[in-house]
């Protein structure tokens, strides 16, 4: 399995570091799409990382253009919550690319249109719900592909 996270425009060090750990328990690639909210040097990003971001397989792409031009991406999925397709009712081929927006607006609405059968989203029933915090969803998905991915046997 060959996972990728790909976090579009992130703003927030503390997430971006938690999912950089996620990414090393994984083996999964992170990657980093232009403008940063941050700068990768930043304490807050260094302390959510642990001592593992020095082990993160990172990739930084100045624009969308960059990463798929860098990238190629065969198998691409944007998360949003303007769908109705459960990220569970997916099934994932090797080499997927995860996509997630910035944590104040998402992903923008001409991207999601133009790839709009790839859109997943994680369902929340609750009544007050928006989103998830960025960090959460994607450990919620990337754990749904690694358990796709494997027989666990404990």
């Amino acid at each position: 399995m060959q996972l990728n996270i790909v976090l579009y425009k992130p703003e927030i060090p503390q997430n971006t570091g938690a999912i950089g750990r996620l990414c090393v328990g994984l083996q999964a690639k992170l990657h980093l799409i232009k403008p940063l909210g941050f700068n990768l040097d930043e304490k807050k990003l260094r302390r959510a990382g642990m001592d593992y971001w020095q082990h993160v397989d990172l990739a930084i792409h100045n624009d969308w253009q960059d990463f798929i031009n860098q990238e190629n991406p065969k198998h691409i999925f944007l998360t949003t919550a303007n769908t109705n397709t459960a990220y569970f009712d997916i099934t994932y081929p090797k080499n997927s690319y995860i996509i997630f927006g910035s944590e104040s607006v998402g992903l923008p609405k001409d991207l999601q249109n133009q790839l709009s059968d790839k859109l997943i989203t994680i369902p929340m029933p609750g009544h007050f719900g928006r989103s998830h915090n960025i960090a959460n969803a994607a450990s919620v998905i990337a754990y749904e592909i690694y358990r796709q991915s494997v027989k666990i046997d404990f």
